[in-house]
């Protein structure tokens, strides 16, 4: 998709979650349409599939995996320790305490980016942090860390490198199959290197 089309998408998305959201008499907005708008161009609100793999791998304690999706699709396949919170439960009281906090890094999840991008906004437009989307959800983990394309011997060191990462990331994972656990592999497989996660900031000005 081009930037102009999920641009163009997300606009329209936001229209919906703006419209969706019930007016909150207690706790005012913390951003407004435009704002939250900002955020969504610069994409501060993505985390890639390498970067969660790293994190997973290293066993990183804040982060909380969250899979939007229905139960029933929960029970098929979920990503390890995962909790699922369906979107249409969003709103539901039980799970304010999960949702708006400053502690864990709450990542949702979807088959694709589009109902995890409209957790993050509703959430987002709640004025609740903390909470992040997983680029292209389970179809791009499934692409990219549990079955990673090999490079052009003749591509640049960094995609190599990247390569490298994401096969041992894919042993560690369970060899790309959705229907393995991962918790049978992870005793079997060697740790890939991993590095220490940043927190995400917009850039200074530009488009």
């Amino acid at each position: 998709m081009t930037p102009r089309l999920r641009l163009t998408s997300i606009v329209i998305i936001l229209g919906m979650i703006i419209a969706f959201v019930p007016e909150n008499t207690t706790k005012p907005y913390k951003l407004t349409a435009s704002e939250l708008l900002e955020e969504v161009q610069y994409g501060t609100e993505m985390v890639s599939p390498d970067d969660l793999a790293e994190w997973l791998i290293n066993n990183d304690p804040s982060i909380q995996l969250i899979d939007i999706r229905t139960p029933n699709e929960y029970e098929q396949f979920h990503l390890d320790n995962a909790m699922n919170i369906p979107l249409s439960q969003l709103l539901d009281e039980e799970w304010i305490d999960y949702l708006d906090q400053g502690i864990m890094m709450n990542i949702f999840y979807s088959n694709g980016t589009t109902l995890s991008h409209e957790a993050w906004m509703i959430t987002r437009q709640l004025g609740y942090e903390n909470n992040y989307v997983l680029q292209g959800g389970l179809n791009y983990w499934t692409e990219t860390i549990l079955n990673p394309s090999a490079p052009a011997l003749t591509s640049p060191d960094d995609e190599i490198a990247k390569y490298t990462f994401r096969k041992g990331a894919s042993q560690y994972f369970g060899g790309g199959s959705l229907t393995q656990s991962t918790a049978a592999t992870k005793s079997k497989a060697s740790k890939p290197k991993i590095k220490r996660k940043k927190k995400k900031k917009a850039p200074d000005g530009g488009c």
